[in-house]
């Protein structure tokens, strides 16, 4: 496929690059509850039916059977990819990713694999109220054999879902439905699939390194940019790919910083995966103060937008918690 620039916005780029796949590998399938002749809740699928027939399917409201039908295709040479319509009803199907897909790799010595993308989304969104806001993204990372991406603007959800359908491991592609209508930007389509993994410096400075993913990344960076106005630029690295990890990069930069680092996230602050990424830190020696993470309280998130906002961290709160970080 020939490289072009494009101007679209997020969800417009998870088309383009599922459109891509479905093109360049044939065994590629799409399927989910919606996302054929409807093109999926919030549109992303928009078009793809049409476009590629029968290998572009809609599922009966049945989670377990849209991952189970996924892991079996994938070992009999298929690359599906499915559509999780909200990441909240992943639960209810959770074995065919923890106790299935996760193993084939495992359980049949490297004989087999389980090359399936599964696409979902989750966070907050006014109205979604508790059982559509969690952010359950540490859940996947504890199970190994899985990996899990969280972009935050198009030309990496591009990227990512290019890279993700050519893996040969099960990947967990995870949007922020915020996300989906945000501003058209120029990406670069085409290019070959890049490694899975790997991180992205958004800004540079001395005072702290501050590590974050998914849309709360735009709040990070507002932040930041608030910081370097007042003489105390940080570091901020985004890192959308979480399975696998780019600790390195992170360490390296806490080294370079004068050993301060905040993580933020969008998920619970009990067991979230900052809490991981501050362990690695730590256990690689380069923390000199102590860290902080940002993150939503240990509660529900109510379905009321002013209440749940005032849960959700955001560039005031989060550049007051890191004015205090550089203070210390």
């Amino acid at each position: 496929m020939a490289e072009q620039t494009v101007t679209v916005n997020y969800s417009g780029a998870v088309n383009a690059a599922l459109r891509r796949c479905l093109a360049e590998l044939p065994e590629t399938l799409l399927y989910g509850e919606d996302v054929a002749k409807p093109g999926g809740v919030h549109g992303v699928t928009r078009g793809l039916w049409k476009e590629f027939g029968d290998r572009v399917f809609d599922t009966p409201i049945s989670e377990s059977a849209i991952l189970g039908s996924a892991v079996g295709a994938a070992m009999m040479g298929r690359r599906p990819i499915v559509e999780i319509m909200w990441a909240d009803f992943f639960l209810v199907a959770l074995d065919q990713m923890v106790n299935q897909a996760a193993n084939i790799r495992y359980v049949s010595e490297g004989r087999l694999t389980a090359p399936l993308v599964v696409r979902t989304q989750q966070g907050n969104s006014p109205g979604a109220c508790a059982q559509h806001s969690q952010n359950l993204e540490a859940l996947f990372l504890h199970t190994p054999g899985l990996r899990v991406a969280m972009p935050s603007n198009p030309q990496d959800a591009y990227d990512i879902m290019v890279s993700a359908v050519y893996c040969d491991d099960p990947v967990v592609v995870i949007d922020n439905r915020t996300l989906y209508f945000g501003e058209k930007q120029a990406i670069v389509t085409g290019r070959p699939p890049s490694p899975v993994g790997g991180s992205r410096v958004r800004r540079t400075g001395p005072a702290a390194t501050v590590v974050t993913w998914g849309a709360i990344t735009h709040q990070v960076l507002e932040a930041a940019d608030r910081l370097a106005a007042q003489s105390t630029p940080v570091t901020v690295i985004e890192t959308p790919w979480l399975n696998p990890f780019d600790t390195n990069a992170v360490v390296e930069s806490v080294g370079r910083t004068a050993g301060k680092l905040a993580v933020v996230h969008e998920a619970n602050t009990t067991a979230g995966f900052g809490a991981e990424v501050v362990a690695r830190v730590a256990e690689a020696g380069a923390l000199r103060h102590r860290p902080t993470r940002i993150a939503v309280p240990d509660t529900r998130v109510p379905a009321a937008p002013e209440l749940a906002a005032a849960l959700i961290p955001d560039a005031n709160r989060i550049s007051a918690a890191l004015d205090g970080l550089l203070a210390g």
